[in-house]
């Protein structure tokens, strides 16, 4: 089975944008449009994460500079489970959490799901990702999809 980054690098569900003076909101359109891209989901249908994080503040951001944007199960325009992924030259701010603390991002991980099992399996080699540092920084300096793969080979995660 292939990984999760070379699946993204498959189905071209990566972009690379600068990112200064991107909104939130923004990011979250430009990192869901790979996924628009090849029908895994509607062009609207990053409204509905931008909703649930207004809603429920910033959940989406992790340690690390890292973002997950994702929203309800079941969502309106999800026709495919998928990851699109996408790198930020320049930080996005999130605002702050109820805690009071800055979330920013650079490094976004758009999720999709129809299929739970497959959801599952992506988000646990995500968890294993996100606590691989040096994978992280050298994602954080991908700008293409050689240099994923690249980052890939060279920081390898425990599962594989």
């Amino acid at each position: 089975m292939a990984n999760v980054l070379e699946t993204i690098v498959e189905k071209k569900h990566y972009s690379f944008i600068n990112g200064e003076g991107v909104t939130w909101q923004e990011a979250v359109r430009l990192s869901a449009l790979p996924l628009v891209e090849d029908g895994s989901v509607s062009e609207d249908y990053y409204k509905q994460i931008v909703a649930c994080i207004e809603k429920h503040g910033p959940y989406v951001v992790f340690e690390h500079n890292i973002a997950m944007p994702h929203t309800t199960e079941n969502p309106e325009g999800a026709y495919k489970t998928g990851i699109g992924f996408m790198v930020s030259e320049n930080m996005i701010d999130f605002g702050e959490d109820e805690d009071g603390e800055k979330k920013e991002a650079n490094l976004f991980f758009t999720l999709s799901a129809v299929n739970s099992e497959e959801h599952m399996n992506n988000i646990s080699q995500l968890m294993d990702i996100f606590m691989n540092d040096d994978l992280i920084d050298a994602l954080g300096k991908c700008r293409s999809a050689e240099d994923i793969l690249e980052a890939m080979k060279k920081y390898p995660c425990d599962n594989e």
